[in-house]
């Protein structure tokens, strides 16, 4: 499909193509669509570019313009998509020079972004109050997540044949396609396969709930799924009770900061979530690190004044 390229091609034609020969069928679905929404945004950008008119400067407007809209990680990501289309036009001989060379990447301020978690008696109201059925419905979801701290897509990918009650583990090796057709797909990074250790009240709960289900079927998935669905649920509960609204992703921060106020290490959280380092980990609960440094400083202080 590449082999009838000219210099004189639009460049976002080339790489829409680019797309098509070299991504489609090897990366999933939802980094495919974000192939697909710069290529989008190629095209308002610099519909009339030309392959052979891709200079440095003209690469670099390209950048500017798209930051005005986004903040620098989103430019970031938009660039290296670019830049491997580009790299490959140059082996091509399409470009002689390449134009993402000492590319300066900006972008909007991002907006302070605040974590929406729930305390531990927020948390303790909240699964008092959950509707739990002798069938399953979509509270023992919220109660699963808030026990374990799961993705979203894998809570929903788990069947019963992933719960090992004599071991207190719970298993997670795959995700649920719920933003397209459905299926289990694999998870976000190898360090997402990982077991999890559930407390004896959650074992004894689903033991008893996931008698006669099959083994191999997702527990929670009855239809098409919506994220929309459930956490419209868990904000009605939280309502009701007159805690903080959140969202599902919110139940698997009040995990991780619970667990962190309760003095689990941070390399502890970080394999329980399924964090690829620690680094995500310590940069998403920075606010909550820096409290607990906080608290330790006064232990230090009050130890060493202790000596005197």
């Amino acid at each position: 499909m590449l082999d009838d390229v000219n210099k004189t091609d639009l460049f976002c034609d080339y790489y829409k193509k680019w797309i098509q020969v070299y991504k489609e069928g090897a990366i999933r679905k939802v980094t495919m669509d974000k192939y697909y929404m710069s290529h989008s945004w190629l095209e308002k950008l610099a519909p009339t570019l030309k392959i052979c008119e891709l200079t440095r400067i003209a690469y670099q407007q390209i950048l500017n313009d798209y930051a005005l809209y986004h903040e620098r990680q989103t430019t970031m990501d938009f660039h290296h998509q670019l830049k491997g289309a580009i790299l490959d036009a140059v082996d091509e001989g399409l470009i002689e020079r390449d134009p993402t060379r000492k590319a300066i990447i900006k972008g909007k301020t991002p907006a302070p972004k605040k974590i929406k978690y729930l305390n531990q008696f927020e948390l303790h109201t909240l699964i008092a109050n959950l509707e739990l059925k002798t069938e399953v419905n979509w509270d023992w979801f919220i109660l699963l997540v808030a026990k374990t701290g799961m993705r979203f897509s894998e809570a929903l990918a788990v069947t019963p044949k992933d719960f090992d009650f004599a071991h207190q583990t719970l298993s997670i090796s795959k995700t649920w396609d719920y933003k397209g057709a459905g299926g289990f797909l694999p998870t976000k990074n190898k360090s997402s396969v990982r077991k999890i250790q559930i407390d004896w009240q959650t074992v004894i709960q689903f033991s008893e709930l996931l008698k006669g289900l099959p083994e191999d079927e997702p527990i929670f998935v009855k239809g098409k799924v919506y994220n929309s669905t459930v956490n419209d649920i868990l904000s009605r509960h939280c309502a009701s009770l007159k805690i903080p609204e959140i969202s599902i992703h919110g139940l698997r921060h009040t995990h991780a900061s619970l667990l962190l106020f309760a003095g689990v290490s941070i390399a502890s959280v970080a394999r329980r979530l399924g964090h690829a380092s620690m680094t995500t980990t310590q940069k998403t609960y920075l606010h909550i690190i820096q409290e607990l440094e906080n608290k330790d400083v006064d232990l230090v202080m009050r130890s060493l004044s202790s000596l005197s």
